[in-house]
């Protein structure tokens, strides 16, 4: 008994503390000033793509509600998709559709994107506003489709519908809601500042998303590298059912697999979702959009963006508009040009090199390094694999990344599929703790999109396959409705006494009627002559 006790507790020690890494924390310049509100730039890039797969051939875009040339109200619909997982996009401010176009690929991978570029005004001119009168008394679907009708999407990085993922939790009664504000990777502050400014929002807007979903509990999970956010955080909680729980800060401690195992002790299956276990998870920047969404009616419209990095003069946090090229904030935050060699939008650990820093940000863009090699230093040349095992310790997943590796380099897909890679959160962490510098990630991502590929290629082939089938049977049907029909034909032709020899009996005593017939008509004619 004592025995399993102690595994119990390696277990669960192993899930929340061993596994991953630890890197330094890198939040402290972006957290001295408050959240800044972001001037409007002279214009607004709105993606129609709200998805940041890269990677995705076929990725569903909503539709531009507007034309160009067409003046639009801040809070005014202007795109929108249609069908399951639809979302909205509304205009960050007034101005005038000066194109809809497709706009460069902001990171390498990605594709070609259509866009609406709005040319704004000053005039701050907004369509009013129509909240509900008491949102406390409205149903779940009701606030689930208040949420929907704002666009707001998961803002944490995936970028799912919000209101698509609490009607699924809704229906399968889930039991307990996680707000996560576990900010794992080094420079990532936004929702740190948001929490530790609006922590009132953070509370209510939890509650209200318990309220939709219907769970019994919600936590708001942060980590143990937030003093203040923690302070807010327990001030606002006083009196509310709602629980605080603080983790060890370890990267990937915020993904959502790791959140709910170590706060819930339960496994997500491989192919299923927090869902299917009765978890749903929210980020906290999507709890606050959700509240503003609910109580006020209005669209998520702006996120908080964390704008840090060796090469800014001052780094910090904004509340940027949906659109905001990424330029716009460097300049707001001024730009060391000989310490800028790159730009990253995302975190250090996860993050992507933009290949153009005109590029708008997003509904899931949550940081912007501007920084150079001596901060961030470029990968080492990589060398051979020495089986040290530090990758799989590392692994917050519990694969097996270096037997992962040998099957991708041989090819060997099935393997790849046994070995669990789709199960890879593509974190980093194994790249970063191998000694001989092998960008594992690069390889898992690669393997990943050929898998795929082949995969869809397999589905393609079995889909043809099918209609082949299907037309080989449907000809073999009619060939046998065709014989049955005759055979139907001639039973029939029996049964009311048909007989071959009885027809070439009656065809003959036909026509000897004519001949004989012919011979009357020829005697009567000759008679008549010879009256004549």
């Amino acid at each position: 008994m004592i025995r399993q006790a102690f595994s119990d507790l390696f277990e669960r020690l192993g899930s929340t503390s061993r596994r991953g890494i630890r890197p330094a924390t890198l939040r402290e310049s972006s957290l001295r000033s408050r959240i800044m509100p972001t001037p409007i730039p002279r214009e607004l890039i709105l993606s129609l793509q709200h998805y940041p797969d890269t990677s995705a051939k076929d990725v569903s875009s909503m539709k531009p509600c507007v034309e160009v040339g067409e003046w639009v109200a801040k809070y005014q619909l202007i795109a929108r998709e249609k069908g399951p997982n639809a979302t909205r996009l509304h205009a960050p401010t007034s101005g005038t559709v000066q194109a809809i176009e497709e706009i460069p690929p902001a990171v390498n991978g990605q594709r070609a994107r259509l866009a609406i570029r709005l040319l704004t005004d000053t005039d701050e001119r907004e369509l009013p506003l129509e909240p509900p009168s008491d949102y406390r008394s409205l149903a779940p679907e009701q606030m689930i489709q208040l949420i929907e009708d704002a666009g707001i999407c998961g803002m944490g990085g995936a970028g799912f519908p919000t209101a698509t993922k609490v009607r699924d939790a809704l229906e399968k009664g889930v039991k307990t809601l996680i707000i996560n504000g576990v900010e794992c990777e080094p420079y990532i502050s936004c929702d740190e500042a948001l929490i530790r400014e609006r922590a009132d929002l953070t509370v209510q807007g939890a509650e209200l998303l318990q309220a939709a979903c219907l769970a019994d509990d919600c936590v708001i999970v942060i980590d143990n590298a937030m003093p203040a956010a923690r302070q807010a955080l327990k001030e606002k909680l006083q009196g509310s059912a709602i629980k605080l729980q603080v983790v060890r800060r370890r990267y990937p401690a915020g993904d959502e697999r790791q959140l709910v195992k170590a706060v819930c002790r339960r496994e997500v299956p491989n192919d299923g979702h927090p869902t299917d276990i009765g978890v749903l998870v929210q980020n906290i920047g999507t709890a606050v959009a959700v509240y503003e969404a609910i109580v006020h009616a209005k669209p998520c419209i702006s996120r908080i963006v964390t704008l840090t990095g060796s090469a800014l003069l001052t780094p910090k946090n904004f509340d940027a508009p949906i659109g905001t090229p990424v330029q716009h904030l460097l300049n707001l935050c001024g730009v060391n040009e000989n310490q800028h060699e790159f730009t990253i939008r995302g975190g250090s650990m996860m993050g992507q090199y933009l290949m153009d820093q005109a590029a708008p940000i997003e509904k899931t863009t949550n940081c912007i390094i501007a920084s150079n090699n001596a901060e961030i230093p470029e990968r080492e040349a990589e060398q051979a694999c020495i089986r040290c095992g530090y990758c799989e310790q590392a692994c917050p997943a519990q694969l097996q990344p270096q037997r992962l590796l040998a099957s991708i380099r041989n090819e060997e897909w099935q393997d790849t599929v046994e070995l669990g890679l789709d199960d890879c959160i593509e974190c980093g962490a194994c790249a970063v703790v191998c000694p001989s510098r092998i960008p594992l990630v690069s390889y898992f991502r690669a393997g990943k999109e050929i898998h795929n590929e082949d995969h869809s290629a397999q589905r393609q082939s079995r889909h043809w396959q099918e209609r082949f089938q299907f037309h080989q049977y449907r000809i073999k049907k009619n060939q046998e409705k065709a014989r049955s029909a005759k055979v139907a034909a001639q039973s029939a032709g029996e049964e009311q006494g048909f007989s071959r020899d009885q027809a070439r009996m009656e065809i003959s005593a036909a026509v000897e009627r004519v001949r004989r017939r012919r011979e009357a008509l020829a005697r009567e004619t000759g008679h008549g002559e010879e009256k004549s």
